[in-house]
């Protein structure tokens, strides 16, 4: 047995076997070596975590939170991206718009039904060509819909309200919601226009001027019980959608809490003290939005600040400006609507009041890595998050950190850009008919410092621009220039071949007699508020996307890196 055995063994290795063998044995390493590389690969996948960019320099944490692309101006650290920029463009509510052909047929289907009537209006016009215009009049309404859409054709009309009288006898205001035919932003507009409207000697009706942005003031208003006009609804509504209406009037007052009995019924959450004042804006919504965050975790009212400290990278002086409130860069009203938030000063005044009468706990936490889950059986009424003196381990965002991070979402889509800002980025847009093209020139420091930036100046001079400009845009055209060029006057070349425009154009959109600077000095307490350097740059970024045409200075006019020389890499990441 034991030497058939070893015969048997050995004979498996005689020549003629060998490379059937040496192909068993390979096989057999591969399989090996294929079963290693899947137990690696599961490992890493059970214990990778992303790397958190916060722990980043600023510029990687501004890359982060603000850009999806290599685009320049869009990941610019003085820009911050907000809810609305995360919306998807393509909604039904955009697909339903209002065709001319539609503003007829309802014409015709109302002449129809009423030819006696209309033939009497027509007899009793007769001798009355000095009589006021029926603004209310159906025909009225349809003649001047009809006008704004065969004038305005580089935009979609949603809706129409009806038409009031305007300054005088024969002048109607009208107001419409609509969007560039070209939007990308996720968003509805809204403008109210003044009409005069003639009367031919034949009593036709005609309307022979539309007035600028804005001007129809009476019909700004919908007033209560006052049927609506003319819309096309879209077939398929997207329920839970709401999108940002830019030129309805904002009401952006406080949130007060109706009795004592409602005020002692919630639970709140208040962050106290940390390092994230007077940081940039990108840093301060990260923060912000993680307190948010937690509180709508929790089930909690967040209790805020709404007081801000803005950088000094926004400032002209270059110096951090207290003093700021929420609501001049953020749309507060949309916050308030659609989360559980109470302004901090109201607050204490109803907790002192209120506290001790009503036996009101509170837990404090001073230990950011005291998780949102172990809070989460709290039964106080405040839970105050208190935070030292130590960066960076009191700024907020670090309790959003770690196993936090799967569980506690930012609640992005609860902040929006300030609606008064946005409208005056529209008011630009519409005064260059939302038909223009735009182009981003970065210099400034950058421009000087050849070290860095070797061809930036050479490749923004207007002799350069006007060479690479030349298979870009077409001549004629208007063209947006979004610069922190101080001197505008550098790009008067360019005028040979475009009609330029630049943010300071239009300043009387924000100057004294404005409608911004009246509503904010309302709303900052008789105080006049600066349109300071955050609120250039962000009207600045906006006017520039909404350009039909969009030119970059990093990729598109140069070739040097936005971060500098050998950063290209690591500014697309």
């Amino acid at each position: 047995m034991l030497g058939r055995y070893s015969l048997s063994r050995t004979g498996s290795f005689r020549p003629e076997n060998l490379g059937q063998n040496a192909l068993a044995l390979i096989g057999n390493l591969c399989f090996t070596m294929f079963v290693i590389g899947v137990l690696i690969f599961t490992i890493i996948a059970a214990t990778y975590e992303p790397e958190d960019p916060l722990f980043h320099p600023s510029t990687k944490i501004t890359t982060f939170l603000t850009s999806n692309s290599n685009a320049t101006f869009k990941s610019d650290n003085t820009v911050v991206k907000t809810g609305e920029d995360f919306m998807a463009a393509n909604q039904t509510a955009f697909a339903t718009f209002i065709n001319i052909t539609d503003v007829i047929n309802i014409t015709e289907n109302a002449e129809s039904d009423s030819k006696t009537v209309a033939t009497a209006e027509v007899t009793s016009c007769e001798g009355s060509l000095d009589s006021p215009i029926d603004c209310k009049d159906p025909e009225v309404f349809h003649m001047m819909m009809r006008a704004a859409i065969e004038q305005f054709k580089d935009i979609h009309f949603y809706r129409f309200g009806k038409p009031v009288r305007g300054s005088n006898d024969s002048s109607c205001d009208m107001a419409w919601r609509f969007r560039p035919k070209d939007g990308k932003a996720a968003a509805f507009y809204k403008d109210y226009r003044r009409f005069a409207i003639s009367r031919s000697e034949n009593c036709t009706l005609s309307v022979v001027g539309i007035g600028d942005y804005h001007t129809g003031v009476n019909a700004r208003k919908r007033k209560k019980n006052q049927k609506a006009g003319f819309e096309k609804k879209p077939e398929k509504q997207d329920k839970g959608i709401s999108l940002p209406v830019v030129g309805e009037a904002v009401n952006d007052s406080l949130p007060v809490v109706e009795s004592e009995s409602s005020f002692s019924r919630e639970k709140y959450l208040i962050y106290m003290g940390g390092g994230d004042r007077c940081k940039s804006m990108n840093h301060y919504l990260w923060s912000f939005l993680c307190a948010l965050g937690e509180a709508q975790y929790l089930n909690r009212t967040l209790v805020m600040d709404l007081k801000i400290c803005l950088s000094s990278i926004y400032s002209s002086l270059n110096q951090d400006e207290e003093g700021k409130d929420f609501r001049f860069y953020f749309d507060f009203e949309h916050l308030r609507e659609s989360a559980s938030v109470l302004d901090k000063d109201q607050f204490w005044i109803d907790w002192n009041k209120w506290q001790k009468k009503d036996n009101l706990g509170l837990n404090l936490v001073e230990d950011f890595r005291v998780t949102p889950m172990k809070l989460a059986s709290v039964k106080d009424t405040l839970i105050m998050r208190k935070f030292g003196s130590v960066e960076p381990d009191n700024y907020w965002y670090r309790v959003c950190e770690g196993e936090t991070e799967s569980i506690v979402q930012r609640p992005w889509h609860l902040i929006w850009k300030s609606r008064r800002l946005m409208d005056i980025v529209s008011a630009i847009a519409s005064r260059l008919n939302w038909d223009y093209d735009a182009v981003h020139i970065e210099r400034g420091e950058k421009a000087r410092n050849r070290e860095l930036w070797p061809n930036l100046a050479t490749d923004t001079s207007p002799d350069t621009l006007i060479s690479t400009l030349r298979d870009k845009i077409e001549d004629g055209r208007s063209l947006y220039i979004a610069t922190n060029e101080p001197d505008t006057s550098f790009f008067d070349p360019l005028k040979d071949k475009y009609s330029t425009h630049f943010l300071d154009e239009y300043k009387d959109l924000w100057d004294e007699n404005s409608e911004w600077n009246s509503e904010m000095t309302k709303l900052n307490n008789g105080n006049p508020v600066e349109f300071d350097g955050y609120m250039r740059v962000s009207v600045d970024t906006e006017v520039f996307l909404r350009g039909k045409k969009q030119i970059e200075t990093f990729n598109d006019l140069t070739n040097d890196c936005k971060d500098g020389i050998n950063t290209c890499s690591t500014s697309a990441s």
